[in-house]
């Protein structure tokens, strides 16, 4: 399908707003259609409809309503196909055009089971045959259709806001601050580098790595650091002998960086100049459009919803006696708390004066940041532990995605400055590290997934939900910007 078909497609779209509605539903509901969301371009088409009804006035909750109701009933019709059709995908036009894809998708269902049907809504390639895989492998109607509810609510948000935000920012007019976009596009890409070094730090000096083997060669040589080498060196069957140097250096660079911007941040004139135009940056770009998501992201990094994440991980572990990891989790934890509440009075940098009521805390590092890089890299390396290490990657950078969000609503609000942000990434990493090392001495057994995970997960998300309801009005007041 050509550009010039897809530029009139939504124009009559845009000349028929009556039809938005079933256009947001039809487009998702082929974007999941098996076979048919490899051709039909989906998500372009989603993007543009979704800017379409943010443009028109159309409400959030609709489009969010109907585009998941039809990505529902595609995953539904293609796992009722791949029912009707089990054992004979490979055969039967058009699926018998597609057997790579077949076989991928078969493949990615036998390792992850049900939550294939989760995670493969948002992976590219094998998104549109995951339910028909499901269904030709006789999953159960009512668990299928319990996976496709709680993926299709995740999928929504995912490629619905976007257009929706964009779109209501062309129908109010919304000026960007000078320099936007290439501040955007710089900023993006340090991201990108910033990502590829963690990634590089954890994933490029294990095992087989030159320095990971010099080092081992070392240790050997003399008795005492070789059974400290042991003793923090993996017992696992499948990870025999393992020694966390990644996590340890990450740590120790991390907490090098953190020391480093820590010395730097009451004395340098160049960081203060920096700081203060990231500072009027982020204030010109401040719309009542934005405020609120903004306002959302900071709450997800309040210290009641990571306190609460930490508990239900830990009862969680405790209960299923994966004791060890419970401890390092609640030492995490507390590390990070204590830590933060310490350098915010010892170092004493005051906060930027630009909301109506701004905490009275010190500023660096931000505890936000902190806490949450904690949570989420915490979370991915020990997800990324149970998985084969050409696919640690992927984990780390899924999972750390939240952190973004919540680091840039700390400038956004403007209750932090950017080596504040800079700082609580730092601690955050050097806190992972070091829990991480540590708890290699014990990872004996693994951490497998079970209902009672699940079950954490959701009361944890309940408990999102309503801390954000109780909170809501005070803290949209509380971040109002200065006049």
């Amino acid at each position: 399908m050509t550009a010039t078909w897809l530029t009139d497609v939504t124009s009559w779209v845009a000349a028929n707003p009556g039809w938005l509605i079933a256009a947001l539903f039809l487009t998702a509901l082929i974007e999941s259609l098996a076979v048919a969301g490899i051709i039909v371009p989906g998500v372009a088409l989603l993007f543009a409809f979704a800017a379409l009804a943010g443009k028109s006035g159309l409400p959030l909750s609709d489009a969010l309503l109907w585009a998941g109701l039809g990505a529902v009933a595609g995953d539904a019709i293609s796992f009722a196909i791949g029912r009707l059709f089990k054992g004979r995908l490979n055969t039967v036009w058009p699926f018998s055009r597609y057997p790579g894809l077949i076989a991928r998708g078969e493949s990615f269902f036998r390792a992850h089971g049900g939550k294939s049907v989760v995670i493969g809504r948002f992976v590219g390639p094998i998104r549109p045959v995951i339910p028909l895989i499901a269904g030709a492998l006789t999953m159960s109607w009512q668990r299928f259709l319990t996976f496709n509810l709680l993926s299709a609510t995740g999928w929504a948000l995912v490629y619905i806001l976007p257009g929706f935000f964009v779109g209501s920012a062309m129908g109010s007019e919304i000026k960007p601050p000078p320099h936007f976009y290439l501040v955007l596009a710089i900023s993006g890409a340090a991201l990108v580098v910033v990502y590829l070094i963690v990634l590089r730090i954890r994933l490029g000096v294990g095992e087989g790595s030159w320095l990971y083997q010099w080092l081992e060669s070392r240790m050997s040589q003399y008795d005492a650091t070789h059974r400290f080498w042991r003793l923090y060196s993996s017992e696992r069957p499948a990870q025999q002998g393992e020694f966390p140097l990644p996590s340890l250096l990450m740590t120790a660079t991390s907490l090098a960086l953190f020391l480093g911007l820590a010395q730097l941040v009451g004395v340098s004139g160049e960081l203060a100049f920096m700081n203060q135009q990231v500072l009027q940056w982020f204030g010109a770009l401040r719309q009542p459009l934005l405020d609120l998501p903004m306002v959302a992201f900071t709450l997800l990094g309040d210290l009641p919803v990571l306190f609460a994440a930490a508990v239900f991980a830990v009862l969680l572990l405790a209960f299923r006696g994966y004791y060890a990891a419970a401890i390092h989790i609640a030492t995490a934890a507390a590390i990070t708390g204590i830590s933060v509440w310490l350098l915010k009075a010892g170092i004493g940098i005051s906060r930027p004066d630009q909301v109506l009521s701004a905490p009275s805390s010190g500023a660096y590092p931000s505890g936000h940041t902190a806490g949450m890089t904690v949570l989420v890299t915490l979370a991915a390396s020990f997800v990324a532990g149970e998985n084969r290490k050409h696919q640690r990657w992927q984990h780390y950078l899924f999972l750390s995605l939240p952190l973004l969000p919540v680091a840039l609503s700390r400038l956004y609000l403007g209750v932090h400055w950017f080596t504040d942000v800079l700082g609580g990434l730092f601690l955050g990493l050097a806190i992972t590290g070091a829990t991480r090392a540590s708890y290699s001495r014990y990872d004996r057994v693994a951490l497998s997934p079970d209902s009672l995970t699940w079950a954490a997960g959701i009361g944890w998300l309940a408990f999102v939900a309503m801390y954000m309801m109780g909170n809501w009005e005070t803290a949209v007041v509380s971040y109002a910007p200065q006049l």
